[in-house]
């Protein structure tokens, strides 16, 4: 092989792959493996020669096999972005590689990721998550240091701003931005003290969070910097827009405009409209399905924001810093799929007063809680316009369940906590699982992160609630994984499956437990499943299947709904058994069974120590 491999070079900006009618390098019968520097692989039909990036391809990194065993076309462009050593391998040597276990395995994670651009791990930024784009220590310096001794602290350690540590596991920051428009545009002197002229509290992102994701939102926000915290609230260092840009595409940005410059429900609806060829071009083009499903749950966090937004400004009733939006389940977690719909939740301060009559002919609420839960009404019928249904069970914001003040859902966990199945004799009670279940994954996507009170409750459930974390537990390991249920098999439908309910929910709900075992709240899955790592219940072996596993299905599960858009069908769960190629059969299979395994396995654990009763 080595000796058949043809070493070509090239300089920044040269065109690897052009596929241009002169360019006799585009040719289906090679495989691009880069040896040196960097290749991006851009859209073929990219008439504009912009080249928005769809993957980014670094040392080791395979791109052109997809063609070479398909027999059709090169229907991609690669250019070098800095000087590059690249490899041309021919495919008569290459092909009979692939049929290698080592080959399958390779090709079975690609086609799994629909990977029709690259091979292997994502090289670029897009796939990774911001904790291991952190490339240094953060850089620190006290509350009263002058912007003259920040400044020069800055320019000593080559950073281009400075973190100031608040009260708590807050941190302000101070950036060469802030020098330029809070300091000398405004003619502020540099012997003021820095907490004077910094953004406080600076807005910081977990280590877990996909880099794509992060990057949508700190353009939405106007931010530069953002600090990159660990999920015991360390600060690991800070990435810069500049690291994530690799990110990118430009349908994603042409969403996210859409989104944030829609002035009525209709235009709306209208940016809706592009989601779902967004999520097929990203997962088509190469990106992996958990960064599609993480960046889809950034876009609907936009719409549901920009919903908010334009329903707030025509009924004011409540000062907008008084009262939160919370995200629930899927989209929480950054996990959503094109299936997924809306569940959400509103807090309030409890110091808001009620707005009272409007001063209008039109009947209006009177009430604080009924104003917020009619804009909340309105809010998810602009999302049903924009092709966001609401959560069929009835976990809606403008339900009373799931409209409270801060203080009233703190006053919930507390019930729930010592009452976790409620009155079993009024149905009208919640039920304190289930709810925690959804509030804990919650997130506040509009309004002050303070007011969504139950995951602080939930922090320190082994220590002050361990009977609590107990029942965690033994509803985590009551839905079984399965390939088939008894209403599969009295329906007689034994060709079919539910990735979601007998695959996924296990994982999910185990990594809840796990993350709360460790006092992990609000998380991805995957991060939840981290932290719990050698719990005394889920080894690291534990963790590493159902990690992967986890991935797997998601792959599958957004291939299959991808697939059902592409047909013009709803999104859906249920897979068609026949319909999988034997490969994902198999992979499929041993995957639930791995799951029950591990479920098997923490039972037994917690039974003999007492735990699981």
């Amino acid at each position: 092989m080595a000796a058949a491999a043809v070493e070509r070079e090239y300089g920044s900006g040269a065109w690897v792959v052009d596929r241009s009618p002169m360019d006799a390098s585009a040719d289906a019968d090679i495989v691009w493996v880069v040896r040196t520097g960097r290749v991006v692989i851009t859209h073929p039909d990219d008439t504009s020669r912009t080249d928005v990036p769809i993957d980014t391809i670094g040392p080791g990194g395979v791109f052109g096999f997809s063609a070479l065993l398909s027999g059709g076309t090169v229907e991609f462009c690669a250019r070098a972005t800095e000087p590059s050593v690249v490899l041309q391998l021919p495919g008569a040597l290459v092909r009979p590689l692939f049929a290698t276990p080592t080959g399958l395995a390779f090709l079975a994670d690609a086609v799994n990721s629909s990977s029709a651009y690259r091979g292997g791990p994502v090289e670029g930024s897009a796939g990774r998550t911001v904790g291991e784009l952190v490339s240094a220590p953060a850089v620190f310096t006290s509350a009263g240091t002058t912007v003259r001794d920040a400044v020069r602290h800055m320019t000593e350690q080559g950073s281009s701003y400075v973190l100031v540590p608040l009260r708590g596991s807050r941190h302000g920051i101070f950036t060469d931005r802030d020098l330029r428009v809070r300091v000398v545009a405004a003619g502020i002197g540099v012997d003021t003290p820095i907490e004077k002229v910094m953004t406080s509290p600076a807005e910081t992102v977990t280590a877990d969070r996909l880099a794509g994701t992060v990057l949508m939102d700190m353009l939405e926000l106007g931010l530069r910097h953002m600090p990159v915290l660990s999920d015991r609230g360390e600060v690991l260092g800070v990435v810069e827009d500049s690291d994530l840009h690799a990110a990118s595409t430009r349908r994603s940005f042409v969403v996210r405009r859409a989104v944030t410059s829609a002035a009525t429900t209709a235009e709306l609806a209208d940016a809706g409209k592009l989601v779902p060829r967004l999520v097929v071009d990203l997962f088509r083009g190469g990106t992996d399905a958990m960064a599609v499903s993480a960046i889809l749950s950034v876009v609907v966090d936009s719409l549901v924001r920009r919903a908010v937004e334009i329903e707030w400004s025509a009924r004011p009733e409540v000062p907008r810093d008084r009262f939160a939006w919370i995200t629930l389940g899927s989209v929480a977690r950054r996990e959503a799929m094109p299936s997924s719909d809306v569940d959400s939740a509103l807090t309030w301060s409890d110091t808001t007063a009620d707005p009272g009559t409007r001063g209008t002919s039109n009947a209006v609420p009177r009430t604080r809680d009924e104003a917020l839960m009619d804009l909340a009404a309105r809010v998810h019928v602009s999302l049903d316009g924009a092709g966001l249904p609401s959560d069929t069970n009835g976990a809606v914001a403008s339900s009373p369940r799931f409209a409270r003040s801060a203080g009233q859902w703190e006053r919930a966990a507390a019930h729930w906590l010592s009452n976790p199945f409620g009155d079993r004799g009024n149905p009208a009670e919640d039920s304190g699982l289930i709810m925690s279940s959804l509030m804990i994954d919650g997130r506040v996507v509009w309004g002050p992160r303070t007011l969504h009170t139950v995951p602080e409750a939930y922090r320190r459930l082994l220590v002050d609630h361990p009977d609590g974390l107990r029942l965690q537990l033994r509803d985590a390991l009551a839905g079984r994984a399965r390939l088939r249920s008894l209403r599969d098999v009295l329906a007689r439908r034994g060709g079919t499956f539910d990735l979601k309910a007998h695959a996924l929910t296990p994982i999910v709900n185990l990594a809840r437990w796990g993350g709360l075992s460790v006092g992990m709240a609000s998380a991805s899955t995957p991060a939840r499943l981290a932290a719990a790592s050698g719990n005394g219940m889920l080894s690291d072996d534990d963790v590493s299947v159902l990690t992967e596993v986890f991935a797997l299905l998601q792959r599958l599960r957004l291939a299959h709904q991808i697939d059902q858009i592409t047909a013009g069908h709803r999104p859906g769960d249920v897979l068609v058994m026949a319909d999988l190629s034997p490969l994902e059969r198999s992979l499929l299979t041993d995957g639930v069974r791995e799951i029950a395994a591990v479920q098997r396995r923490v039972g037994y654990l917690a039974a003999n120590v007492g735990v699981h009763r």
